[in-house]
């Protein structure tokens, strides 16, 4: 057996400081110590961050943070007995028994396993009597080890058999609980409401869905459940399995906290018939975490939602209507050249040479130019049926297409696209939540939802919201278009400083995602929406660039993290990645986010004056071949980059503040994924 726990990783009765961020420090520092992770800072920073999604304290004085980290090098438990106790979040005070799970970014099925069986052994009273009653590291190990051992493993959760014993009268309900790891609290979430429910003589099934293997509900269970408890902080995996079921939507903690809560309540939802149920069209993007979001956090989620799907329409079609220009002249997609260029035309009976390139050239260009056209031409359709999509899940995908198609042959444009995409999510959400017969709960998410959501959102769009919504859109088209000197540069200003004021977050989004939604509208005789595309992208580059030189100009002034960081940061802001500059300003935000601002600003400013556009939605530097007036795109990023790293090298050397702590974990911010 893989050992997961070894004297050296425990400490028994010690003060590892005031805060739980001070012990998982201190529990870092130890698996560093033993040869079991590369870096005590990062692998504290991944923890602490799990720590942010939901306390990992429990009742009984346990605590059990954990996270995969790629600084962990071996699946490994570290474990204190605090003197005193310390508040990990648990509802009946601080714990004193403290378990650091830490395993590696590629952990295997086996080791989650285990991981995730030591954190259900925690659920058991005589287990942490016997940690208590320990004296020392050795029987601590002995302890856990004994409880991994394979022999000892209880049945999986997930099994076909109740959790009563003998036949049962009462109401069957059926669980699903994941978290964010998928390795502690999914599984003592999954016991203690199975624990609760035996007590309470209700017959339940549960579905653990972990990071190891998961073991799903037999459908025939499910057709049998009276009503269904959610109790999860991440998306529930193939939701539609429980449609038309009475259901209780509650966050993992609250299953081992308050199992008794929950299933009492899954029980008076089985018995009324006005109870939430789970639509036939239930989201995964509005799974329980979502639950309390506003109706403003609610509509900009499904907006980036929609415009995250558009995004690679938009990357490849206008990369490609680019390299037809590029290799076929930028008069290849004027009057459908290139459309009867390749249905004219092969490989075998090319066009006639050009005065400026071979025939070769000019059908190879026509080719790419047709295919990126086409992929362009998804672009509304594909913005409004993702939105849909993210509202009401698969059902919602279609009525939202017809509605961005439908916007497209109004002239809508994107802004057509977007209200359409919300009508049709909508009313395919609503749809989805009827109460139906069970005999045609098959036809609601194939049939019923998408007929009846297109002939609402697209009828909307024909008969009544159309013809406003292309008379706005030509407003902002010719807007735009008429936009020079002053008020071009004050655009570009304000695109540039909201680039770089939260470095991928909400204002970055916004910015990025106005400029993508207006790319198809862009062409030579309206270059506006390159424009902006452009702005949007050069001033995103220029924080990452400017913390790399300011690392490289004043190396002093950084820790050696930052100064590693600093080495990544320029290929990461050379290929539009702004998230490359988050360490920096995880570290030292009051500096680092305003010197960015001003430089993206100095940017955006320039693009905009300049003229320089861009017909690809990412790529930095590395999509040259799409950019115009290329020279000053370069120049524009240079000048910001220049007066980004030398005002927070000012700021850094005459702002003072607290030396900064080398071992500060702010590397692991840059784990995040890319925004774009």
């Amino acid at each position: 057996m893989t050992t997961y726990i070894t004297p050296g990783l425990v400490a028994l009765d010690v003060d590892l400081g005031a805060d739980k961020t001070d012990v998982i420090r201190n529990l870092a520092e130890r698996v560093v110590s033993q040869g079991r992770a590369t870096d005590a800072a990062a692998l504290a920073a991944d923890a602490l961050a799990r720590e942010e999604q939901g306390a990992t304290g429990v009742p009984g004085g346990i605590a059990i943070p954990h996270c995969r980290s790629g600084a962990v090098t071996e699946a490994t438990l570290a474990m204190s007995r605090l003197t005193p106790g310390v508040d990990f979040g648990a509802h009946d005070g601080p714990s004193d028994l403290v378990f650091f799970i830490a395993a590696p970014d590629g952990a295997h099925d086996e080791h989650l396993q285990m991981l995730s069986k030591l954190a259900r052994s925690l659920m058991v009273p005589e287990f942490n009597d016997s940690l208590r009653a320990a004296t020392t590291p050795e029987e601590i190990v002995a302890i856990v080890e004994k409880a991994l051992e394979p022999e000892e493993e209880k049945p999986a959760a997930a099994q076909a058999t109740p959790a009563t014993s003998g036949a049962s009268t009462g109401p069957v309900i059926v669980a699903v609980t994941s978290c964010a790891t998928g390795i502690a609290h999914t599984f003592m979430s999954a016991d203690a409401l199975t624990a609760k429910a035996k007590e309470m003589g209700i017959e339940f099934y549960v579905e653990p869905q972990g990071s190891s293997k998961v073991t799903p509900l037999d459908p025939a269970i499910i057709k049998r459940a009276d009503a269904v408890i959610f109790a999860n902080d991440v998306d529930v995996r193939d939701r539609g399995r429980f449609a038309g079921k009475p259901v209780v939507q509650s966050p993992v903690k609250r299953g081992i906290d308050h199992p008794d809560e929950l299933l009492n309540e899954a029980v008076a939802a089985a018995k009324d018939p006005n109870a939430k149920r789970v639509p036939a069209a239930d989201s995964s993007e509005a799974s329980e975490n979502t639950a309390n979001e506003s109706v403003g956090a609610r509509i900009k989620r499904w907006l980036l939602t929609g415009v995250s799907y558009m995004i690679p329409f938009v990357a490849g079609g206008g990369l490609l209507i680019a390299l037809g220009f590029l290799l076929g002249g930028y008069d290849i997609v004027s009057d459908g050249r290139n459309t009867d260029i390749i249905l004219q035309n092969s490989l075998f009976n090319l066009p006639p040479d050009e005065a400026t390139r071979s025939g070769l050239l000019v059908y190879l260009g026509a080719v790419a130019s047709a295919i990126g056209q086409a992929s362009m031409g998804f672009l509304v359709p594909a913005l409004a049926g993702y939105i849909a999509y993210a509202i009401a899940d698969r059902p919602g995908i279609a009525p939202g297409f017809v509605a961005g198609a439908v916007a497209g042959i109004m002239g809508a444009g994107f802004i057509g696209g977007i209200v359409g995409g919300l009508i049709a999510g909508g009313a395919a959400y609503w749809i989805g939540s009827w109460n139906v017969p069970r005999w045609m709960r098959g036809l609601m998410p194939v049939v019923i939802i998408p007929l009846i959501a297109s002939i609402i959102a697209s009828g909307l769009m024909v008969i009544l919201l159309g013809g406003p919504i292309a008379a706005l859109t030509n407003g902002l088209n010719s807007w735009l278009t008429g936009l020079t000197g002053a008020s071009a540069v004050l655009l570009g200003i304000i695109l540039g400083t909201m680039m770089c004021f939260d470095l991928g977050g909400p204002v970055n989004k916004v910015a990025y995602a106005f400029a993508v939604a207006g790319l198809g509208a862009g062409s030579f005789d309206n270059q506006a929406p390159w424009m902006i595309m452009a702005t949007v992208m050069a001033a995103g580059m220029v924080p990452p660039l400017a913390m790399a030189l300011a690392t490289s100009i004043a190396p002093r002034l950084f820790s050696p993290v930052e100064k590693e960081n600093g080495r990544a940061a320029w290929l990461l802001g050379a290929a539009f990645i702004s998230e490359g500059a988050i360490p920096f300003a995880a570290a030292d935000p009051l500096r680092v986010i305003p010197a960015s601002m001003l430089g993206g600003a100095a940017t955006g400013a320039i693009t905009m004056a300049m003229g320089v556009t861009s017909q690809a939605p990412h790529g930095g530097i590395f999509v040259f071949f799409a950019i115009g007036n290329l020279l000053w795109f370069v120049l524009a990023i240079i000048i910001g980059m220049v007066i980004s790293a030398l005002t927070v090298v000012a700021l850094k050397k005459w702002v003072r503040k607290a030396p900064v702590d080398a071992d500060v974990p702010v590397a692991a911010s840059l784990q995040g994924e890319m925004a774009h």
